[in-house]
């Protein structure tokens, strides 16, 4: 698989343009790789691509995978797998914490303990000053207590950077199975609801940015990745069922690890491709824009897709304008607070069909 995936960087190697100012692994669990496999793409990386003088590289990880026998030391050994990680350029380490409680890790079937929640941030902060979490509201019987709790948790072991999501139920999946069966409750919006105002309240009063409607970050921790996707930036997914982006149309790899692998090594891309038409753009630049703090700027609207474009976003708009779902400013249109939780849908009711 390693193999394959350097030889799709090298047969891609003349698709973007410019230079590489974010790599992110993730999709799965990459802190599985060894130093040696991430070592072996990030030379490919540098070998095929122009680098940005600072470009920002992170790894996802599950907590079990960075707590081992050290975390009581007061300083890890040289051969620690986070300090092999740093010495690789990985500077941002993005963690799926999840929870710190117990009752919701087992819930979630999650293989790491509320303990090691705890242990592998402390550890993570011996190497990394950028760090984000992952925090889930909305589980079924997480009352508001726990769910501040949680929060307030993050927020005292100074981590710089939260994504949270609300739990969400996909069909033919075993939480959805036990939800039919009676034997866990079904998701509850009005909680999940309050969880997320609740999230909101803490957030700003611990002086952290809700720069877009799931992300908080201190200054200067905001994730530029994910900026890049929301601000419709050009980018090259790697692997089994990664996407791309290239500015007018996407593409997505073959979700089969073996048809993947098979495909490389013939010299082929085992891709499909959409091309996106103006109106796709602009529903994609309403559903992205919105989320953020920068909202949707009437003046892109008008000069990327035209007057009739901006004509059918302020018939569309005038509702939930007068409902105070939307607000604007400065030729600006942002989603009010009151209403972010229900950010997807509004967004929605100005999409053009």
């Amino acid at each position: 698989m390693i193999d394959a995936l350097c030889e799709e960087l090298r047969i891609r190697m003349d698709e973007l343009k410019g230079a590489v100012e974010t790599i992110y692994f993730g999709g799965g669990t990459p802190s599985l790789l060894t130093p040696a496999e991430l070592k072996q793409i990030l030379d490919t990386i540098s070998t095929h691509y122009a680098i940005s003088e600072n470009p920002e590289i992170t790894l996802e990880a599950n907590p079990d995978d960075l707590v081992d026998e050290t975390l009581n030391q007061e300083v890890a050994p040289a051969n620690s797998k986070l300090l092999a990680f740093k010495e690789l350029g990985i500077n941002r380490l993005s963690i799926g914490i999840q929870s710190f409680f117990e009752k919701d890790l087992e819930f979630m079937n999650r293989a790491h303990t509320n303990i090691e929640a705890l242990e592998c941030i402390e550890i993570a902060k011996k190497h990394f000053s950028n760090i984000s979490i992952d925090l889930i509201y909305g589980i079924p019987e997480m009352s508001n207590t726990r769910w501040e709790k949680n929060v307030k948790t993050a927020i005292d072991l100074g981590v710089p950077h939260l994504s949270c999501y609300a739990l969400t139920v996909e069909p033919k999946t075993a939480l959805k199975k036990f939800i039919d069966a009676g034997k866990v409750p079904p998701v509850d919006e009005n909680a999940a609801r309050e969880h997320y105002e609740i999230l909101l309240d803490l957030m700003v009063e611990a002086g952290y940015l809700n720069y877009e409607f799931s992300n908080f970050g201190k200054l200067g921790f905001q994730s530029k990745n994910n900026t890049a996707y929301w601000e419709g930036k050009p980018y090259m997914g790697i692997g089994p069922s990664a996407h791309s982006y290239d500015g007018g149309s996407r593409s997505w790899n073959v979700p089969n690890n073996s048809r993947y692998i098979k495909s490389i090594a013939a010299g082929e891309l085992p891709s499909e491709k959409e091309i996106l038409t103006k109106t796709d753009k602009y529903n994609e630049y309403i559903m992205t824009a919105l989320r953020t703090e920068k909202g949707v700027s009437l003046r892109n609207v008008e000069e990327e897709f035209g007057v009739d474009f901006l004509e059918y976003l302020m018939s569309q708009a005038f509702k939930p304008l007068r409902n105070g779902d939307l607000v604007m400013e400065d030729k600006t249109l942002r989603i009010a607070r009151k209403s972010r939780f229900f950010g997807d849908g509004i967004a929605s009711d100005l999409f053009r069909v």
